[in-house]
């Protein structure tokens, strides 16, 4: 096997990691919320109903910007239904995921459960532009932030909860170019009423961060022109615009799923590219910043199966949904799309994984039971922990490989970032699945002499997974026989792995 090799130097940067890179996401949706992270009478349970047991999870995830409460379920929701006091809330049907939501669990929960969690959850509010528009949005907006005075601060007061919630960053409703959505709309017609929303968001609070709903996935008919038009309405208004992909693999091609985050990077510098584009035919200095605020590997065909096998006629309450168990090989295509998100670092400034718990997540719960780690979420929290910094830019020359669906890849999928006290970490995966990988990193003014960790998620098994009944089948392991010496990093990445090589 030929030998990966790349050069770090201080002197070639992407940009800084801004921490809400390590964002996640929690959904109205099957039982992300009920019986995931809130369950009254659960023996873990807190006197809100919050599992501590999960929140202790969390705050090991190391999870920054939570968004919420959606997602499709979003296009259909009415705040006021979640505020106030529990016994008096409606339950309603989701027409998104076919549920009946019970609304015990609302706008005041979530900001609570965010305190719950630490400084560094931040809220990420959405707004429905499905079914709803500007007027409801500055409601919202009024009874989330205004201090008091006014019908709907004062209503907050009311409510038990005096200080404003403080939400700086609200999405401007979600996936709005996908005929799925209730509520779907041309982009002429998204771009329209999102700008009207922004412009009124930022008459109550200049400061407000808003999110423009971007393309549901590169491989939508209306990739890009989406873009575009809505850009075209919103650039000066808007910070951000938004991104989804997930991945699985098709017809057992394993090969191309391992490849995934070619796919990522792909659309990433596509949506750079169209707005850039945009802001120089507005003359703008201006740079739109990416959220890519869903992202993660989904078996979707599954659930796609699951759905098809539903009674039309019921409407169940926090269903098992999307709960999709997790292998080796997926964490260590999940690690390689966190490297695609770190080696765009300067244009990528929220990003979130999708979702927090139960459903297509890194943690699981069982009602009543305990809660656990899958393989997926210790790339995760590694990469929050030690992925703070300023990314360096890394130039791979690997071995590669040939796949069906993104022609030739790099076996090696790699990044590093260096930290405020110097201390760098490479984050890398490698993409054999039969074979170790020899890497050789040289470094250059670094002041690096010593290897602090090398550890690496791998198993024989590949299939190998953690459940209910072998919570810890799978964790990370201490690598044998890394090295640094005369400014060389030497390594063997062990086949089909997620590696973390920290340096001092």
């Amino acid at each position: 096997m030929r030998t990966a090799r790349l050069t770090l130097d201080p002197a070639f940067t992407v940009g800084a990691v801004d921490p809400r890179l390590f964002g996640s996401f929690v959904e109205h949706l099957g039982r992300c919320v009920y019986t995931g992270i809130f369950e009254p009478g659960h023996p873990a349970a807190d006197e809100a109903g919050l599992r501590t047991d999960v929140l202790g999870l969390v705050r090991e995830l190391g999870v920054t910007a939570i968004r919420y409460p959606g997602g499709n379920f979003v296009s259909g929701y009415r705040w006021e239904d979640s505020v106030g006091p529990v016994e008096d809330r409606p339950r309603r049907l989701d027409l998104a995921w076919r549920s009946t939501e019970s609304n015990r669990f609302g706008l005041s929960e979530y900001i609570a459960f965010l305190k719950k969690i630490g400084p560094q959850a931040e809220p990420m509010m959405a707004v429905n532009l499905g079914t709803r528009g500007v007027a409801e949005a500055l409601e919202l907006q009024e009874y989330a932030n205004h201090p008091s005075g006014t019908a709907l601060s004062d209503l907050r007061i009311a409510h038990g909860d005096k200080e404003p919630f403080g939400i700086r960053l609200w999405c401007l409703g979600n996936e709005m170019d996908g005929p799925w959505q209730t509520g779907h709309k041309t982009a002429a017609e998204y771009g329209r009423l999102a700008a009207e929303t922004a412009r009124a968001m930022r008459q109550m609070d200049p400061d407000v961060q808003l999110v423009a709903c971007g393309s549901s996935g590169q491989s939508m008919s209306t990739f890009a022109e989406w873009e575009a038009t809505v850009l075209q309405e919103t650039y000066d208004l808007v910070d951000h615009i938004s991104l989804h992909a997930y991945y699985e693999p098709h017809d057992g091609d394993v090969d191309s799923f391992l490849a995934s985050a070619v796919d990522m990077e792909s659309f990433i510098e596509n949506v750079v590219a169209t707005c850039d584009h945009v802001g120089a035919r507005l003359k703008s200095k201006k740079k739109i910043s990416l959220s890519f605020d869903e992202w993660n590997v989904w078996y979707m065909s599954r659930s796609e199966e699951q759905a098809r096998a539903a009674d039309p006629a019921h409407w169940p309450e926090a269903p098992r949904l999307l709960e999709d168990n997790y292998s080796v090989l997926d964490a260590v295509v999940f690690g390689s799309l966190l490297i695609a998100l770190l080696r765009h670092a300067d244009r990528v400034t929220v990003a979130c994984l999708a979702q927090l718990v139960n459903v297509i997540a890194p943690i699981m719960t069982e009602p009543g039971g305990p809660a656990w780690r899958q393989t997926t979420f210790f790339p995760f929290a590694q990469a929050s922990k030690h992925g703070r910094g300023e990314v360096l830019d890394v130039r791979v020359d690997s071995p590669s490989y040939e796949t069906r669906e993104y022609g030739t890849a790099d076996l090696l999928h790699a990044t590093a970032v260096r930290a405020a006290d110097g201390t760098v970490t490479v984050f890398a995966v490698n993409r054999d699945r039969t074979a170790a990988l020899p890497l050789e990193v040289t470094l250059n003014g670094l002041g690096l002499t010593r290897v602090v960790e090398h550890s690496v998620l791998a198993d024989a098994d590949p299939d190998a997974r953690n459940t209910l009944a072998a919570p810890d089948r799978v964790t990370p392991h201490p690598a044998e026989g890394t090295t640094l010496a005369d400014g060389t990093l030497t390594a063997a990445l062990e086949p089909l792995s997620w590696n973390v090589i920290r340096l001092a």
